[in-house]
């Protein structure tokens, strides 16, 4: 009995291990028609699909400006996948509060969207569960974070000065508001100036 029951304990190892690090299912060949921001894709019959285990800034809607990076991750997403044949690996929840498909995003030559975003320090990893890839995207996260890339490291842009107030140290510029026009039928007043005569001299 103890043997058995040694035994049967090993097998379930095994079978979670070997459960745990089993990659997802892949979907046949998709087309990606349209990128929405830096971790949303439209995709061909499949519809929007967000990138799982990621998280990359946000892109800024009407007045909102970007967050930083945010039009970077999405520029770089749409040289990586737009108009591309993609297949998409679903595990887990499959969609988020949006009704968004998740999936990890793999392109035809093998290419692993999601990580090339967190290696670019485009994209931070989100996953808080484990997930077959989870190991691969915090390896990704490390090396940008090492070598100080995207949101790890470079200074973000600065706004326009459109968007944001100066501060109160800077001189405001003095801005000449034009003097309303006379009524019609009126002749503008002229300053008077006080002359003086010169007196001969003789």
């Amino acid at each position: 009995m103890p043997f058995l029951r040694t035994a049967l304990g090993s097998a379930i190892l095994v079978l979670a291990t070997s459960a745990s690090g089993a990659s997802a299912p892949r979907s046949e060949a998709l087309l990606v028609r349209a990128v929405i921001d830096g971790d949303t894709i439209d995709v061909a019959t499949v519809g929007r699909v967000r990138l799982l285990g990621i998280d990359a800034p946000e892109l800024g809607r009407g007045f909102d400006t970007s967050a930083p990076f945010g039009s970077e991750a999405r520029e770089r997403l749409i040289s990586l996948v737009l108009r591309r044949w993609i297949r998409l690996e679903q595990e887990g929840a499959r969609r988020d509060v949006y009704d968004r498909h998740l999936a990890y995003v793999v392109r035809e030559d093998g290419v692993f969207v999601n990580a090339v975003l967190v290696r670019e320090g485009l994209a931070r990893v989100s996953a808080r569960t484990p997930l077959s890839r989870l190991g691969e995207l915090k390896s990704a996260e490390a090396e940008a974070q090492n070598f100080r890339r995207g949101m790890w490291g470079a200074t973000p842009q600065i706004p326009a000065s459109g968007y944001t107030s100066k501060s109160s140290g800077t001189r405001a510029k003095r801005v000449r508001v034009p003097r309303a026009a006379a009524p019609a039928g009126t002749r503008p007043k002229t300053p008077r100036t006080a002359s003086k005569k010169k007196k001969k001299t003789t």
